[in-house]
């Protein structure tokens, strides 16, 4: 596998250009060993490797670093030095053991100790290796939760604070930067705004709390990850956080993760010194949480489009938005969602001059080829990818077969609530606009069943599996 391309003029990544860095730690009689990156991690890179001394003594290691501008997020640096006060404050989380130097030229990073252990989601929710452990995550989650929210903000370095009104405002105007209307998420927007918690006193927020940023072990919860959003606010947003429905990776029964409830997740946390938690506070964390990974897949996609960086993984993102408007919509549409009739999409029948295959045939083969011989690698990052692009592909064949069918209908429905016609893109500003301006506003169930309409039209594209959860 080609070298990644260094971004930001930093550096690729390699033993030879580490291994100064390592000298200087550990001794210059060290070698570097199985250093690979890992797979994941679509804003950041993360890589493996060992550290040998000479009487086969090994440290089992991690590099965390920017591979190109950050945006709103912490940099390493702020990140190293949270982890540093985590772990003082005991929290379960990798003993960070230096920065790298700037004249490496290897970008902004650190260098912390590998927890051995699963990270990946879908194998700590369903590998009978983990039985065990999934009976004990949500207690530990919240005990971790319980310890990060208890921190003296005084020991932190220097973080933003978020309010929740100010996270309206940022999601919308990102919304507008990428310029593509969603009229679920104005929706969701308005349902926030009506909604407000009542202001909080400010703690550390870890920002991304959810399955997926934890090592696991048979036995439990091991270490807390990815600490890259960190910011202070209202502790209880990182509850809501992880409850978001894109967590649970299928599990859909349990809201923590997959593998609890929220019932358990608070006593866990109050046990072990959190504050008391109000259940509205909380559904409007993960409401606004639901909203916020919507936009951060657009973000993503986004990324890949400009061609800052070229990803399959974003790239696919950009059509998981779908779902994370679906999931919106069933927390504040319900009434809405039940009322909508079984679509019943079928293949499309327009002629071609083309020979066959078609394209849909040709993108099939495309797929289990590499179902068959490349998801299969035994490198853990192609693999990884290779069943995101399986994935891609299947989207492209639904919409390539069904797509007109799918559309037209919902599309015909929205132009006979506006009153108007165009096309697809202007209908839908039209309409998002209109949700903003609140001639369309939440009280409007016209409104609100179009959006939900055209949602799962999406979804059936997208990823029709998704309509059949509860």
């Amino acid at each position: 596998m080609k070298p990644d391309k260094p971004t930001d003029g930093n550096q690729v990544i390699t033993e030879e250009r580490l291994q100064p860095i390592i000298d200087h730690h550990f001794g210059d009689s060290v070698l570097i060993a199985d250093l690979h990156r890992l797979s994941g991690g679509a804003s950041r890179e993360t890589w493996s490797f060992d550290v040998v001394e000479a009487d086969g003594t090994r440290h089992e290691l991690v590099l965390r670093r920017d591979p190109g501008a950050i945006g709103n997020s912490a940099d390493r640096t702020t990140e190293y030095e949270l982890l540093k006060a985590a772990a003082a404050g005991g929290v379960a989380v990798p003993t960070v053991q230096f920065l790298l130097p700037e004249d490496a030229k290897l970008g902004a990073g650190f260098i912390m100790d590998r927890i051995a252990g699963e990270t990946i989601p879908r194998k700590i929710l369903r590998d009978d290796e983990y039985q065990t452990a999934r009976k004990e995550l949500t207690k530990q989650f919240g005990t971790q939760a319980a310890l990060i929210h208890q921190l003296d903000v005084g020991s932190l370095p220097v973080l933003p604070v978020l309010e929740p009104q100010e996270q309206l405002v940022q999601y919308r105007d990102l919304l507008d930067a990428l310029g593509e209307p969603h009229p679920a998420f104005e929706l969701g927007l308005r349902w926030l705004n009506d909604h407000l918690p009542q202001p909080a006193e400010h703690r550390l927020v870890h920002g991304d709390f959810r399955n997926g940023n934890l090592v696991v072990g048979p036995e439990g919860l091991r270490a807390v990850l990815d600490w890259e959003l960190s910011h202070l606010g209202d502790p209880i947003e990182d509850l809501g956080w992880c409850c978001v429905r894109s967590w649970r990776f299928g599990v859909v029964d349990q809201p923590v993760g997959g593998f609890g409830t929220r019932e358990q997740l608070i006593e866990a946390y109050t046990k072990a010194g959190g504050e008391k938690v109000d259940a509205e506070r909380m559904f409007f964390w993960e409401v606004l949480g639901t909203l916020k990974w919507g936009v951060i897949c657009e973000m993503q996609a986004f990324t890949h489009l400009s061609g800052r960086v070229r990803s399959v993984e974003l790239a696919t993102l950009g059509r998981r938005i779908a779902e994370t408007e679906w999931d919106l919509l069933r927390t504040i549409a319900p009434d809405e969602i039940a009322m909508l009739e079984p679509a019943e999409p079928t293949p499309s029948t327009t002629g071609s001059l083309h020979d066959r295959p078609h394209a849909a045939e040709l993108l099939e083969a495309v797929r289990e080829f590499i179902e068959r011989d490349v998801q299969s690698a035994t490198d853990e990052r192609l693999a990884f990818h290779a069943r995101v692009a399986v994935n891609a592909l299947s989207i492209v064949e639904r919409e390539l077969v069904l797509g007109a069918s799918i559309d037209e209908p919902a599309l015909q429905r929205l132009a006979d609530l506006l009153g108007t016609t165009g096309s697809p893109a202007n209908l839908i500003t039209a309409l998002a606009q209109r949700i903003r301006a609140g001639d369309l506003g939440n009280s409007d169930d016209g409104a609100k069943k179009i959006v939900c309409d055209l949602v799962r039209a999406k979804l059936e594209v997208a990823n029709p599996r998704y309509l059949e959860g509860p």
